[in-house]
């Protein structure tokens, strides 16, 4: 069974458009088991009941931001292994240096290419 069959992904987006380009793209790519949250605090509730091997999250959302989410991720016993790949429209150091101090895998920026989404993917969790 190849990975892209395997690997379950959620989505974790504010913004409806961006979530649908995203699961339009991992649709593309064969990755079937996606699910979606418009917060991190909804996507830390399904992550509990259904355990990703990726997330795939937003910088800038109300409440909770990408990197709050990657810190609440990593300091949970059960999810602080799981992929993490950011995606954000400003890419500055202070977040790049944030993102790679709390373990972020990977950082796609804004506006991207399904390609660039599958290659930030793939230095993640393989082959697909």
């Amino acid at each position: 069974m190849a990975l892209r069959d395997q690997l379950r992904t959620i989505v974790v987006d504010d913004m409806s458009t961006s979530r649908g380009l995203i699961t339009q793209a991992l649709d593309g790519f064969g990755i079937r088991q996606v699910e979606s949250a418009s917060d991190g605090p909804t996507a830390l509730k399904k992550i509990a009941a259904w355990p990703v091997h990726l997330v795939i999250s937003d910088m800038n959302m109300p409440g909770m931001n990408g990197l709050q989410l990657l810190h609440a991720l990593r300091s949970n016993a059960q999810t602080k292994g799981v992929g993490f790949l950011l995606i954000t429209g400003k890419a500055d150091r202070e977040i790049i240096e944030t993102g790679r101090k709390l373990g972020m895998n990977n950082l796609v920026k804004k506006p991207f290419q399904p390609d660039d989404l599958r290659k930030a993917i793939e230095a993640i969790v393989g082959r697909l």
